[in-house]
């Protein structure tokens, strides 16, 4: 469990880091990235930032815009150092957040689950009409 400490400077690397990606980083691989999550290491030592792109897919995970994030670490760092008022700023790792991606396709599967089984229902004529 992250200390208030920790997670109260991981929300503030995201905002920060989102606000950079979208002002700093002019590189054409970067599509639109969210930050969905920052987890920093208690030693804050290290901040694992985890990004979604849109269009991206488990099959087709982003790999030129992780290049790209991984490759500006150092500058995002540097750039991250001046709004934090911490005495050491992390370094960044970026990771692509599967997590939401596989939760997205779950609520995907079970709502054309949901409507097959409503047509099936709808067809035999054993559902009776909820509105």
């Amino acid at each position: 469990m992250a200390s208030q400490r920790t997670q109260r400077i991981a929300d503030q690397i995201q905002r920060e880091i989102a606000g950079l990606i979208r002002l700093e980083i002019k590189d054409p691989r970067v599509g639109m990235v969210t930050i969905s999550s920052v987890k920093v290491s208690p030693d804050m030592g290290y901040a694992d930032v985890y990004i979604t792109v849109l269009g991206a897919t488990l099959d087709e995970k982003p790999d030129a815009t992780l290049a790209v994030l991984n490759g500006a670490a150092g500058f995002l760092r540097n750039q991250l150092g001046k709004a934090l008022q911490v005495r050491m700023t992390p370094r960044l790792r970026f990771h692509f957040d599967e997590v939401t991606l596989r939760g997205n396709r779950m609520a995907t599967l079970i709502n054309e689950a949901v409507k097959e089984d409503h047509l099936r229902a709808e067809a035999r004529g054993d559902v009776a009409s909820d509105e």
